[in-house]
């Protein structure tokens, strides 16, 4: 086999295969610092590795999804969330014939910039730094600036665009007008999977967590979504794909209206009776006193923090240096740091 043609023969496959609604790599808007093309591997190929041997992806696996420090060993991690969002989305995307490297690399780097303690730190920071905070900005900002010792991952167009919309809050996932839509149809992908995979993760962690119990889930949800997690996730994907057909030159996405109904109502009974529950809230109140007092000593005391954070994103005011910072740290390194500055020595 003459290596030099395996890319090659990768984007012909591509051209041949894919969808018209898929971005083949060949067609990608390219990278904006442009780099000799690899033999092996296609641009989205290389993103994806590129990804997943960064630091910022390590991390991922001590920073909280919604439980903090929970006592069994099984509930997820934002690591392991990004995996489940990068298998639904793989799931989804062959179904469709879109580009499924494309959608694991964005899957993999949707979540980089996320914050220690789950949403509690991304609400403490989005209070605190001037232009406010969000993930999915600073995943954004990660991977063009955080990474590779400042020079970040130089990731194509096509997957930082992906990264950057990929959150919807809790809104809907596909708005009306389309406005902050991804680019692609794998960036879109990615969108559902992702409320896909927590509502089904979040839901399976709080039961073994003892926060609800089965009998507590909303009955029009077991009738509609099935009675176990894996059943839940495959009607969520059959929800979506039935309700995604093309439209001219687009692929218009969307939600079977009786599992969308569902869905919304379970992602309803999650806020209400698990991300507000005494044992989560007091959890994160707990964490949000931590990263607050955290980013505060850091700015009063200019020293610590140079100490701190060294070279870290050295040319940007100090209030966004802390706030890289911070949002880059894992759980325990937030808590280890906390005991250093405030716990008393013995």
């Amino acid at each position: 086999m003459n290596i030099m043609s395996v890319r090659e023969d990768i984007e012909k496959r591509e051209l041949a295969y894919l969808s018209p609604y898929a971005c083949p790599s060949s067609m990608t808007k390219g990278r904006v610092q442009p780099v000799e093309p690899c033999p092996i591997r296609s641009d989205f190929q290389r993103d994806r590795d590129r990804i997943v041997y960064s630091k910022a992806f390590r991390r991922l696996k001590h920073k909280t999804q919604v439980f903090l420090s929970p006592s069994g060993d099984h509930c997820r991690t934002r690591l392991t969330h990004t995996l489940e969002v990068s298998e639904i989305a793989r799931t989804i995307g062959r179904a469709l014939t879109l580009n499924e490297d494309l959608i694991e690399a964005i899957a993999l780097g949707h979540d980089l910039g996320h914050t220690p303690f789950g949403h509690a730190g991304e609400a403490v920071l989005n209070e605190l730094v001037p232009g406010g905070f969000s993930h999915s900005r600073q995943s954004v900002r990660v991977v063009d600036v955080l990474e590779n010792g400042g020079k970040g991952l130089n990731l194509t167009f096509e997957v930082r665009n992906g990264i950057a919309t990929h959150s919807k809050g809790y809104g809907e996932v596909i708005p009306d007008g389309g406005r902050g839509l991804p680019a692609t149809a794998e960036g879109c992908v990615v969108r559902y999977a992702d409320i896909i995979a927590y509502l089904a993760h979040d839901l399976d962690d709080a039961i073994r967590s003892a926060v609800i119990k089965k009998g507590d889930i909303p009955s029009n949800c077991h009738d509609v979504l099935g009675t176990n997690h894996s059943r839940h996730i495959v009607s969520m994907i059959q929800g979506v794909l039935s309700a995604t057909k093309p439209q001219g030159d687009v692929l218009v996405f969307g939600v079977d209206p009786v599992i969308g109904k569902a869905m919304q109502e379970l992602r309803e009974f999650l806020y209400h009776k698990v991300y507000r529950s005494p044992q989560v809230h007091n959890e994160f109140v707990k964490a949000s006193k931590m990263l607050r007092e955290l980013y505060e000593h850091l700015l009063a005391d200019r020293e610590t923090m140079e100490r701190e954070i060294g070279s870290f994103a050295p040319s940007i005011s100090p209030e966004r240096r802390v706030c890289d910072f911070i949002a880059s740290m894992t759980d325990r390194f937030a808590q280890n740091m906390y005991e250093r500055f405030f716990w008393p020595s013995l």
